[in-house]
């Protein structure tokens, strides 16, 4: 029935065979030592798992005396679980409708357009990312806030491939960058003679959108005059492109951006109220890197990998004294501060083991400031650094 099995004496290797491997299905037991009989162990391994492929199936092995152990592993992420003793018509059967979950999993997987988005396994990101999830597959218009380099854009682009408008195009609109002169011609369009330099027809943003999503990158930057415009483009689904009369209609979802208080701008009337309201049916927080430090050991793997293949380069390792150097920089820029540095550093040093030297070097010629390290972190349990 199975193409192929593989069978761990010990879930310690867990980790580096799903790397390598891309199973369809994890039959876990809850307990592995003797001496611990809790579940614990099982608990926690299901956790790596689900941290390492959040959509992986794993079918639980428990004792018939623990199956409120069982339907807690349901409730934390598993897909089913087996009794012991076992039937074996029951486990295939069991194991079997959790690979065509991963089958089906896959298949909508490929259909839909790959993001850049890396969630990291912080606690923040793994609300963020439940949420998110829920929302996406929606038509509920979207805001996002965070600082800048938090990642804005990508999650909005993670949104969009998670929603059912993935086929169509997400169009991006940075607001800041349009003037109010441009406003109409950029974001509806124009007809041929509507003004100095029309000399075509164009199409505007929305209407490239149509069918998809629309991103309104920092939205708190759009003056009042834009924001009636927009707003009656939001409530009536329609536009006129300049220079002509007749309506079009568009089916859009929106999602926008902005690193702005929007509400401290309503407040101050800067912001239009029924603007605000339309735009954040939703609102999404990115929390800034200072506030996820768990992530950033993962982050710099991720970013080093991205390089090393980019460019052809062999594996690179970091040693655990620069984890715990990057995890106390202050990260005024984020995770694009973070990725700069990472990527200067791998690139310039050309060691195939990157130390806290190494990235000191590189920070300080940043011009950025060390932060104020009054105890030494914690090393990240678990992280394997090559």
């Amino acid at each position: 029935t199975f193409g192929h099995i593989i069978a761990l004496p010990s879930p310690v290797t867990l980790p580096s065979v799903l790397r390598s491997e891309n199973p369809d299905v994890v039959l876990l037991d809850m307990n592995f030592s003797d001496a611990l009989n809790s579940g614990n162990e099982g608990l926690y391994w299901l956790h790596e798992i689900k941290r390492m492929h959040p959509a992986l199936p794993v079918v639980l092995f428990t004792a018939y005396a623990d199956i409120d152990l069982a339907v807690r592993g349901i409730k934390e992420g598993a897909t089913d679980f087996v009794v012991k003793p076992w039937d074996n018509a029951k486990l295939i059967e069991t194991l079997k409708k959790a690979c065509e979950q991963t089958s089906k999993g896959r298949k909508k997987k490929e259909e839909r357009t790959h993001s850049a988005m890396y969630w990291g396994a912080s606690a923040p990101m793994r609300e963020l990312r439940a949420m998110v999830e829920k929302v996406a597959t929606t038509d509920a218009n979207v805001l996002i806030t965070g600082e800048n380099g938090t990642g804005k854009e990508m999650l909005a682009r993670e949104i969009h491939a998670l929603s059912n408008r993935f086929r169509r195009d997400m169009v991006t609109v940075d607001m800041g960058a349009v003037t109010e002169t441009l406003f109409e011609s950029e974001l509806f369009g124009h007809k041929k003679g509507a003004f100095t330099g029309a000399v075509n027809d164009r199409a505007g943003r929305f209407e490239m959108a149509d069918k998809g999503t629309i991103f309104l990158d920092e939205i708190g930057e759009l003056d009042l005059s834009c924001q009636v415009k927009m707003l009656r483009v939001l409530q009536e689904q329609t536009f006129e492109r300049l220079g002509e009369s007749t309506p079009r209609k568009t089916d859009i979802r929106v999602v926008s951006a902005t690193n702005a208080d929007l509400p401290q701008m309503v407040r101050e009337g800067t912001f239009r109220e029924d603007l605000f309201y339309r735009i954040n049916l939703i609102t999404v927080h990115l929390p800034a890197l200072r506030e996820r430090r768990d992530d950033i050991p993962l982050l710099v793997r991720h970013f080093i990998d991205q390089q090393c293949q980019l460019n052809g380069l062999p594996p690179v390792s970091v040693t655990l004294e620069a984890m715990q150097y990057l995890r106390t920089l202050p990260y005024p820029g984020n995770i694009r501060e973070l990725k700069n540095l990472v990527e200067r550093t791998l690139l310039v040093s050309g060691n195939e083991e990157l130390t806290a030297d190494d990235f000191k070097a590189m920070h300080s010629l940043s011009g950025q400031s060390e932060a104020p390290q009054t105890t030494t972190p914690p090393a990240t349990e678990g992280l394997t650094l090559d």
